[in-house]
């Protein structure tokens, strides 16, 4: 599922001045949320073309598909329900986080259910179908998976590595207390495990135990010949937020010592963005196979009345997934809602990208926070065709240009500031396939780097040009 891309490389030269290929993942645009109160999500895209997707929905009653040729198409695609809980003893309350996968010629969906006499006997449960299309196909009851504890367990997934099929889920081990950890098993067909099944993250850290000690939710996306596990922790409200294991994919995946636990959150509430308890995500991809995408949940508000579990509002949102130079991924900020922001990598220096540092625009490699390098493109302030560029993290903040240097800064209402602001994004001067932004106050000067600082100035020579010249990544 993972699309692999890699960092763009210098295949020639313009005048002297390094000429980078077109980036191989370039920038990829979507419009925030993609499903009102739909948590949980999962969407897999298919050989056929197409993409499918499930959530929970907040009446915990049924499972639900969508299918369509994009992942904006998602958004407007017909839902049909395929699958609607028992009325009576298992798999009759508690319908959650269901995940469809494409396994040897079927399509099998994994969710958790409980029991109508006790709606918290939660377990996981397999449907089948060998239909084309899973929204119209009949779905067979592969039952419960058989896991050698008998408890409260939730969120299985599975993923292949090495030609090996695992399943990793979350579950409670009264032994070691409350709350869930995450544990990982070999499987001997998509409904059964074999063998014993190894814990391989438990939640000890301040920020995956506020509420409850809670991991949940694995994901896997593989690159590099490296295995990312991402998880969810904490309660379900504005606390909850994204970890992430890493192993080798060389490596004994059924050995816990393999795994290591990053630190800190990879992704969490942001109130610059108003975007709150992000998590329970999958990874997909884009519809040309050269980006990974981040498929997750939250909510627009930060406070909730009573059980978050009650709050219907959790709603699936998507946005690209970055990689940095040493391999590992980069999740950035859940961002604005609206029109997901893009990267501007520069044409001649293919490992740097603008970005804002203490306001001041620049081109830079490396670049931390992520968030600090991406930007909205959005209709520009000044109209007439123009384009304003965003930033990410600080909504309201628009690159403009200030005695032809180029900053990030409030939007202050002027018309002056409209003027610096926007910007006509024309075809890149040193590659027709890249962007180039001529001010639209000041006909003939472009956005340009110079000693990595940006400016706007009039290009006269190819070096210029080439300064002058991004890739949307």
């Amino acid at each position: 599922m993972a699309a692999g891309s890699a960092a763009a490389g210098v295949t020639g030269a313009l005048a002297g001045t390094a000429r980078a290929a077109v980036p191989a993942s370039p920038g990829v645009s979507y419009t925030n949320s993609l499903a009102e109160q739909r948590a949980d999500p999962h969407i897999w895209k298919h050989t056929d073309g197409s993409y499918y997707f499930t959530a929970t929905v907040p009446a915990y009653d049924r499972i639900v598909l969508r299918r369509a040729t994009t992942v904006q198409g998602l958004a407007t695609a017909a839902e049909r329900t395929i699958w609607t809980r028992h009325t009576s003893g298992e798999m009759g309350a508690h319908i959650w986080a269901p995940e469809i996968h494409f396994i040897d010629g079927k399509w099998y969906v994994y969710f958790a259910a409980g029991r109508t006499d006790d709606v918290w006997a939660i377990r996981p449960y397999v449907l089948e179908t060998s239909a084309a299309n899973p929204l119209t196909g009949t779905w067979t009851e592969r039952g419960r998976i058989a896991l050698p504890l008998d408890t409260f367990s939730l969120d299985a997934t599975t993923f292949v590595v090495n030609g090996v099929r695992y399943l990793s889920w979350a579950q409670n081990d009264p032994a070691i207390g409350s709350g869930t950890s995450l544990y990982l098993a070999r499987m001997s067909n998509p409904w059964t495990i074999t063998g014993t099944p190894v814990r391989i993250s438990t939640p000890t850290a301040a920020w995956e135990t506020v509420g409850h000690r809670v991991n949940e939710g694995p994901a896997v996306i593989q690159r590099g010949g490296k295995v990312f596990l991402t998880f969810s922790a904490s309660a379900t409200d504005a606390n909850y937020c994204v970890g992430l294991l890493t192993a080798s994919a060389s490596a004994n995946l059924l050995n816990a010592a393999s795994w290591t636990k990053t630190p800190n959150p990879v992704f969490r509430s942001n109130d610059a963005t108003s975007q709150y308890g992000p998590g329970h995500n999958s990874f997909t991809v884009s519809e040309d196979g050269k980006s990974d995408l981040l498929v997750y949940h939250d909510r627009g508000y930060r406070d909730i009345s009573g059980d978050p579990l009650n709050d219907p509002n959790r709603r699936t949102r998507v946005q690209k997934l970055y990689w940095r130079s040493d391999g590992t991924p980069d999740f950035g900020i859940p961002v604005a809602d609206g029109v997901t922001p893009q990267r501007l990598s520069s044409y001649n220096h293919p490992d740097r990208f603008v970005r804002h540092w203490e306001y001041r625009a620049r081109i830079e490699g490396d670049v931390a926070p992520l968030a600090d390098s991406q930007f909205r493109t959005v209709t520009g302030l000044a109209g007439g065709g123009t384009v304003s560029l965003e930033s990410a993290n600080f909504p309201g903040y628009f690159l403009r240009h200030r005695n032809f240097e180029v900053w990030v800064e409030r939007n202050d209402g002027t018309a002056r500031f409209r003027g610096d602001a926007s910007f006509f994004a024309r075809p890149g001067l040193a590659d027709a396939a890249g962007i180039s932004y001529e001010s639209s106050n000041y006909a003939g000067r472009y956005v340009r780097h110079y000693d990595q600082l940006l400016y706007v100035q009039a290009p006269s020579t190819a070096t210029d040009r080439a300064d002058a010249t991004f890739y949307a990544q």
